[in-house]
């Protein structure tokens, strides 16, 4: 824990600084307005020494006379390596000051995903979801802030946070309104690039007002400040050249100022020459001479100090070191006195007993950077030996590790790598990355070099595709990788060749380690694997005979194990896009599960076969209106997702579905809600993927059954759903919604030629099922005035398809699409057979429109007030607006109460 406890000499950094501490004035006064009040965020850029932290000092002054609670950090140059340091400093001891019961219960369901992260709780077995990490830290912010009400966080230098830090003050920052916390950040111009930076941009465009830039002091103020801390006798030309050496710069003045006092310095004239020789024995060079003038037990004491940067105790420093205690703790004194090192304030009660810390982070930097290299370096490699020995783990070592020259070291390979695992499961893929890649340039020992490339993949895998598929094509031409492991690297990087929009590819390797192959379950895995990846493939075309040979090597499966189990389930999902008979489709499912639940290690969260899988499966329920089956495993999507704090795509696409699940169930309301989720879901991981136009699309469609069509457009354009579509399969289909949504805003044509594109892509795919391609439909629609003929036709090939996959929805939506190109008796008739379907279809949105369609054809009074109902419940307003205006305008006696037609034709 970092404190940044104002002294006097801080506090004159203070000067020209009214409006920057007015607006902190201001922030903390809307905090402590009541418990409702929104979160702030402050965030003040300034170059090194301008007084960023007598800033946040000036803060804790103003915030603690208004009974605030403050916590504070700081990031440091040398532990940008070390995942969640500065929220750990932040947070943790909050949290560690409670019983581990109390602190469960604050946590919450967090606890085991948050947990870990902050060092109060063992990390679980499996790899942790960064973005759900990021989201539990968020949480823990909230529920703490309800506890310490009003609570205000300070983190300095936040340009050195590490990188999983960063990404959590970008996720607070972007969701401050909703948390009563004040956060005040400061950093450094520049400095930072990649993912850093970018979230450092996110928390800035998130401030209250733009960022504040802190300038050098004018020579006005440094004379005010020269006199203030000399005496007023202090001359104006003495004050002069202390601006001129300082360039203003606020913290260099101070510590001149200092060394003037030390030094006993007259403040005239005449001695101002001599402030030039003292301001560099302040800094740089003149600070390591002036260290080395301590003596060299303190010059080694520092050096260890600034080795190991935080935890900075003086038994773990004299270890270091190798110093008697005795002889620590006098180095620690002269180093306070020296003003090299100090004491974090004990009030707080945040610091543990004997700790130390840099005075500033300008004098870390000089002193570490002072350290010969050879020396560094090797101190580092002692480090990582006391700090293991201490018992805190590889992960703490690890960075002390990634300074080490690379030996031919098995033992530091195996370090790392047990660093990288512990990583991995708290959610830090990156430093896991680091470790592992420090490992290889070791180098590992042959047979375990593929083993570390395996291991760097699944590092990888969540944030750098292409750089998955080169560790593991070199893991896979290395001797070393046998069996299941073998199998997995090449399930694995077809998994992230198809991630990297290389999906051609992905089949291929898949199918050429599966020719090399004995039948088994590995073979029939990789088998598995190429179907899946094809049935998902939107290309121009299928493979010749894939159905049948697909059809052929399922037919013999009874489920047995997994491998047959996935077969059976890419039969089922390949059938259902043909357009087969639904009942088949749901056999083939059922025959997947065990006593009808999913097998053990199919599980949502289970790694071995991904979640395309499954969701062929609740698809393939889903669209043969066994939605009960569906919106079943779609919920357990759901859940399972959550529970284990996997916030990134996986529970992106578990909202999309259940949201698809509640638009095939025609509750509209509901559906929109869940996909307006899994979009902002979706944005977080990226636009362009699969899940983002399954959101994206499903949205849309949601929103046309609503009537809201102004609404679908805007969504559409806001989130490109719009040519060129991706190269995986989505669900619906987006070529059909998007003609249906070009016709809904009057643009006929290009409506007419998105849904003939639907039917050219459809046709090369052998895609006929019209529930989840409902091309025909709109177009026989679209078409029904400007070439009936061809209307007709399409009509009745969707009646044919529709009556061949036979399910209720597919032919009562066909008999809709039919009554709509007739007239008179013949359209009552047929609106009467689909309302009849209809209503023994799960999808009550469908019935509405068909009872609604049907009352207006037959002048049916009762059938109107029905569908009436049954949009108001569905929330689809456009067909409830659309059978209040039949009902008004039809009012009189020629109106019948009569019913639909008997099932049949």
């Amino acid at each position: 824990m970092t404190e940044v406890r104002p002294t006097a000499a801080a506090s004159a950094s203070l000067w020209e600084r009214e409006e920057e501490v007015a607006a902190v004035t201001r922030a903390v006064e809307t905090l402590c307005t009541d418990r409702s009040s929104p979160g702030g965020l402050l965030v003040f850029r300034a170059e090194a020494g301008l007084g960023k932290t007598a800033l946040l000092a000036e803060t804790r002054r103003i915030a603690e006379a208004r009974g605030c609670t403050v916590w504070s950090a700081r990031g440091g140059e040398t532990l940008r390596s070390v995942p969640f340091n500065v929220v750990r400093q932040l947070l943790q001891p909050a949290l560690v000051s409670m019983l581990p019961e109390e602190a469960r219960e604050y946590l919450g369901d967090w606890y085991d995903i948050a947990g870990p992260a902050l060092g109060i709780a063992e990390p679980g077995d499996r790899q942790a979801d960064p973005q759900g990490v990021c989201d539990g830290l968020v949480a823990a912010v909230r529920r703490l802030a309800r506890r310490d009400w009003p609570l205000v966080l300070l983190i300095d230098d936040a340009h050195w946070a590490d990188q999983e830090t960063l990404h959590w003050l970008a996720g607070l920052a972007e969701r401050i309104d909703e948390v009563s916390v004040l956060v005040v950040v400061t950093r450094r111009p520049e400095e930072v690039s990649g993912a850093s930076a970018r979230h450092l941009d996110t928390v800035a465009a998130a401030a209250d007002g733009p960022m504040a830039t802190l300038s050098a002091l004018t020579p006005d103020a440094t004379a005010g400040l020269t006199r203030a801390s000399l005496g007023e006798h202090a001359d104006a030309a003495f004050c002069r050249e202390v601006w001129a050496v300082t360039a203003g710069n606020p913290y260099e003045t101070v510590e001149l100022l200092a060394r003037v006092q030390d030094s006993e310095l007259e403040p005239v004239e005449a001695r101002a020459g001599e402030l030039r020789e003292l301001n560099r024995s302040a800094r740089g060079g003149g600070l390591v001479a002036r260290l080395e003038e301590l003596g060299i037990d303190a010059t080694r004491f520092a050096w260890a100090a600034a080795i190991l940067g935080t935890g900075i105790s003086t038994d773990l420093v004299a270890k270091l070191a190798t110093l008697r205690p005795d002889d620590a703790r006098r180095c620690a004194e002269l180093l306070r006195t020296a003003r090299i090192l100090t004491e974090p304030d004990p009030a707080t009660g945040r610091s543990a007993d004997g700790d130390l810390e840099f005075v500033h982070p300008l004098i870390a930097s000089a002193v570490y950077n002072s350290i010969p290299d050879a020396l560094r370096t090797a101190m580092h490699g002692i480090a990582a030996r006391i700090v293991t020995d201490e018992g805190h783990g590889a992960a703490a070592a690890a960075r002390h590790l990634l300074e080490v020259h690379p030996d031919d070291d098995e033992e530091l390979v195996g370090q790392l790598r047990e660093a990288a695992r512990e990583h991995l499961a708290v959610g830090a893929p990156d430093a896991a990355r680091r470790c592992l890649e420090r490992a290889l340039k070791e180098p590992p020992r042959p047979e375990s070099h593929p083993q570390v490339l395996y291991e760097l993949a699944e590092a990888t895998f969540l944030t750098a595709p292409a750089r998955t598929i080169a560790h593991l094509r070199t893991a896979l031409g290395m001797p070393g990788l046998h069996g299941g492991q073998r199998v997995d690297a090449v399930f694995r990087l077809s998994q992230a060749l198809l991630h990297n929009d290389q999906l051609e590819e992905a089949v291929r390797t898949v199918e050429a380690e599966a020719a090399r192959l004995q039948p088994g379950p590995h073979k029939m895995r990789l088998q598995a694997a190429q179907f899946m990846w094809e049935g998902l493939h939107a290309g121009e075309a299928a493979s010749p005979g894939r159905s049948q040979r697909l059809a052929d090597l399922a037919r013999p499966c009874t489920g047995r194990d997994n491998s047959e189990r996935a077969l059976l389930i890419l039969r089922g999902f390949d059938a259902l896009m043909h357009g087969e008979n639904a009942e088949e489709v749901a056999e083939l499912c059922d025959r997947a599960l065990v006593n009808g639940r999913l097998a053990p290690g199919l599980g949502w969260t289970d790694t071995e076969w991904g979640i395309e899988l499954l969701l062929m499966l609740a698809n393939a329920y889903g669209f043969t209106d066994r939605l009960d089956r569906a919106e079943t495993l779609y919920n357990e999507a759901l859940r399972a997702y959550e529970t284990a704090g996997w916030s990134g795509g996986h529970l992106a696409l578990a909202h999309a579905y259940v949201g698809i699940g509640h638009r095939r169930r025609g509750r509209l309301k509901e559906a929109e809600g869940s996909l307006r989720e899994a979009l902002r879901l979706a944005e977080r991981v990226g636009r362009g993927l699969p899940l983002y136009w399954s959101a994206t699309c499903s949205l849309v469609d949601t929103l046309l059954a609503r009537g809201h069509v102004e609404q679908a457009w805007e969504v559409a354009e806001q989130h490109g759903f719009a040519p060129p579509y991706p190269s995986t399969i989505v669900l619906p289909d987006p070529r059909s919604v998007r003609g249906r949504l070009l016709l809904a805003v009057g643009r006929t044509k290009d409506g007419i030629n998105e849904l003939e594109a639907a039917e050219k892509a459809a046709a090369a795919r052998g895609h006929h099922n019209p529930v989840l391609v409902p091309w025909a439909a709109d177009l026989a629609r679209a078409l029904r005035t400007e070439d009936p003929a061809r209307a007709a036709r399409l009509a009745l090939d969707v009646r044919r398809q529709a009556e061949r996959f036979g399910t209720d929805t597919a032919i009562g939506e066909a008999l809709r699409c039919a009554a709509d190109l007739e007239t008179g008796q013949r359209a009552v008739r047929l609106y009467g057979q689909a309302v009849t379907y209809l209503e023994a279809s799960p999808c009550q949105y469908e019935h509405a429109a068909a009872r609604i369609e049907f009352g207006i054809a037959a002048r049916s009074a009762a059938d109107l007030h029905r569908g009436l109902d049954l949009a108001v419940s569905c929330g689809a307003d456009g067909l409830a607006d659309r059978a209040r205006a039949a009902l008004k305008a039809g009012a009189g006696p020629a109106w019948s109460g009569h019913g639909p037609a008997a099932k049949g034709t």
